[in-house]
C-alpha cells in the first residue's frame, strides 16, 4: 500500500498572531489547488501548534509519509540543529512514520526568481 503523505510548514513563530499569516496562506493555497492534501502549520517557539502536535494531527488523519518544509529564507541554526533534533524525536515517537525535511524554501532557485522579480518592481 502506498504512503500517506502529508506536508508540515515549518516557521519560526512570533508573539505577534499576524505573523503567521503569510505560511497559513501558503497552506490556504496548497488546499485549494490539491483539495485532498494533507497539511497543516507548525511552529518552533512562541506560536501553536508546535512540530509534535501538528504531526501528530496528521499521523491521526492517516500520514505515513510526512514531509516538514522550512519556511526559512536560509538554512540557520534552526534548521541545522533545532529542526532535525525535533524530527528525530518524533521518528522515534513514531517509528512507523516516513519523515523527511525538505531544504529551506528560500533556497529553492524559483523562490529567488521570485524575490528578485519582486524587488525589479521597485528599481524599474
Amino acid at each position: 500500500m502506498p504512503p500517506v503523505r502529508g506536508i508540515v510548514f515549518f516557521a519560526h513563530g512570533s508573539r505577534d498572531p499576524r505573523w503567521s499569516l503569510p505560511i497559513a496562506a501558503v497552506a490556504d493555497v496548497l488546499q485549494q489547488q490539491c483539495p485532498d492534501a494533507l497539511s497543516t502549520c507548525a511552529y518552533l517557539e512562541l506560536t501553536e501548534p508546535d512540530l509534535p502536535t501538528a504531526c501528530q494531527h496528521l499521523i491521526h488523519q492517516g500520514c505515513t509519509a510526512i514531509t516538514v518544509l522550512p519556511m526559512f529564507l536560509g538554512t540557520g541554526r534552526h534548521a541545522r540543529h533545532d529542526l532535525p533534533a525535533l524530527v528525530e524525536a518524533l521518528r522515534q515517537q513514531h517509528p512507523a512514520v516516513s519523515f523527511e525535511v525538505a531544504t529551506a524554501v528560500g533556497e529553492d532557485p524559483r523562490v529567488t526568481q521570485l524575490l528578485a522579480q519582486i524587488a525589479m518592481q521597485y528599481i524599474a
